[in-house]
């Protein structure tokens, strides 16, 4: 029973979490800049010589483990009459310390990033309550962009987006975003791995997720059944994660950043074909008109692509996304992103801040 000690990690880490949430500019200073890189680098240079996800590997082995010890105790439980209670006592407690051991590493390798400063302030963007103007500028710039860089795209034979080298390709090509991003953010920079495609996409999907970035290994994992008009973005939101930007929103608008810098047009599309999603669904919600006006400027091909998008994952909707959709909410929310999984759509306040940084600039 000498696992029973291992669960004094869970308050300890809860307490770490807890605590350094209100000294973000320590948290930045000393860790995300200091401490994270240096695990961080090390983990996803190690995993990166690999050409599988060791993440990947880990997952299944651990899912195994667990029913198989489950399995063995309710054997356990039906063989011994007379030890039930100790059985039983002996599975709680070792699945205890097993979770105060994950979630003590997830805090110590990664999670403390939550808490450092917002990407805003690194930044030095001025984020106030946005404008409906503002917002319906800031769409429109982007109608204007994507549907220019549509058409520099590659097609499929229904004339929906495909990457031209294959989808292995923008595993190899992603990290040029970031080191051309490096020069203006350098928090952007430093040597990691590349995403990874991962073999149990179909059980992603199901799950609703593109991809999932996993501290342990320095792995940002992507999920390669994703359409080709949104895998180059997801890609790069992984990257975000690897890098220390934990909050979701900041890993869209970096994602977004990094793709929009790349050299490659199906990159910078991918990246501005996120944005515009965002960015057009909020201002569907607060001025109807001027979204249909927008709306009716896309191209037929950000139409196909949208279309495309929308039906791959109605493909995959059921009672397993949405369980997967609700832990996803929780784990956000325990990790003081209190919108859970809207959150995602806050990359929308960076994208008009950076809109007002362009304006000071021009001006």
């Amino acid at each position: 029973m000498r696992r029973k000690y291992l669960i004094i990690l869970l308050p300890i880490s809860l307490l770490l979490a807890n605590i350094s949430a209100f000294f973000p500019n320590i948290v930045e200073r000393i860790y995300s800049n200091g401490v994270y890189p240096i695990i961080g680098q090390s983990l996803s240079i190690i995993t990166g010589f690999l050409p599988f996800s060791v993440a990947e590997v880990i997952v299944i082995l651990l899912f195994l483990l667990i029913i198989l010890s489950l399995i063995r105790t309710i054997i356990l439980l039906i063989r011994g009459k007379g030890r039930r209670k100790e059985t039983a006592l002996r599975y709680f407690v070792n699945a205890l310390a097993l979770g105060s051991v994950i979630y003590f590493g997830f805090v110590i390798i990664w999670g403390l990033n939550y808490n450092r400063l917002p990407f805003s302030d690194i930044a030095n963007f001025n984020v106030q309550p946005i404008t409906v103007q503002e917002l319906a500028k800031v769409c429109e710039d982007l109608v204007d962009k994507a549907n220019a860089l549509r058409d520099m795209v590659s097609e499929d034979e229904n004339g929906v987006m495909q990457i031209s080298g294959g989808k292995a390709s923008v595993f190899r090509r992603a990290s040029v975003g970031y080191e051309l991003a490096a020069g203006k953010y350098p928090e952007l920079g430093g040597r990691y791995g590349p995403p990874k495609g991962v073999f149990i996409s179909k059980l992603m999907s199901y799950a609703g997720i593109g991809g999932v970035y996993f501290p342990f290994t320095g792995e940002a994992n992507v999920n390669t059944l994703t359409p080709d008009s949104a895998l180059p973005s997801t890609a790069t939101h992984e990257m975000a994660h690897q890098r220390g930007f934990a909050r979701e929103d900041e890993a869209n608008y970096i994602a977004y950043v990094t793709s929009t810098l790349h050299p490659d047009p199906d990159f910078q599309y991918s990246g501005t074909f996120l944005a515009l999603r965002h960015t057009m669904n909020t201002l569907r919600r607060y001025d109807l008109d001027e979204y249909n006006k927008l709306r009716a400027r896309y191209n037929e091909g950000i139409e196909r692509d949208l279309a495309d998008l929308a039906a791959f994952w109605e493909k995959y909707e059921g009672s397993f996304e949405r369980l997967s959709s609700e832990i996803n909410d929780l784990y956000l929310k325990s990790n003081r992103q209190e919108e859970g999984i809207y959150s995602y759509n806050r990359m929308v306040d960076l994208l008009v801040a950076e809109y007002r940084e362009k304006l000071i600039i021009g001006n």
